[in-house]
């Protein structure tokens, strides 16, 4: 069976959650320290969130044989030609077969006008990176990030279309 990546649903909204939380502790074990990364967790992804996010963002979701494995968060900045790609995230075992660059141009598809994709990710996340890399973004920035009481190094990475 292939896969399908649609428009977020609010009866999506548990799935997400745990989509994030699964895939944040995955990628960030020993660089983010896990109560950090629940406090987070816990606000960015709180029901009451998630249902701000589908009335203000564009968020998709793929569906790999029926079931929602992964969702991309897009934010439309500034005159409206440039987006942030605020979250993209798939469940581990489903990374590296296409779904990350499906939801990449699904985005692409919907926001039209959209000339300019910006992300941020965290400098020690090798497997984003060379997701990013691998379908066009370029490194444009790198900062030091405090989240939370805990110093990352952040890359700015951008997408000219």
């Amino acid at each position: 069976m292939g896969f399908l990546v649609r428009e977020m649903l609010s009866k999506d909204i548990e799935r997400v959650q745990d989509i994030a939380r699964v895939s944040w502790h995955a990628t960030y074990e020993g660089m983010i320290p896990r109560a950090i990364q629940d406090c987070f967790l816990d606000a960015a992804y709180s029901t009451s969130m998630m249902n701000t996010r589908l009335q203000n963002s564009n968020l998709f979701v793929v569906e790999d044989e029926n079931e929602v494995v992964g969702f991309a968060d897009f934010s439309q900045v500034d005159d409206g030609d440039k987006s942030e790609l605020r979250a993209i995230y798939l469940y581990p075992d489903r990374q590296g077969r296409g779904l990350g660059s499906t939801l990449i141009q699904k985005g692409i598809e919907v926001l039209g006008e959209m000339r300019e994709i910006v992300v941020e990710v965290e400098k020690e996340n090798l497997v984003g990176r060379k997701f990013y890399e691998a379908i066009g973004f370029e490194t444009v920035k790198e900062y030091d990030d405090y989240f939370d009481g805990h110093m990352l190094k952040t890359i700015q990475m951008k997408w000219i279309l």
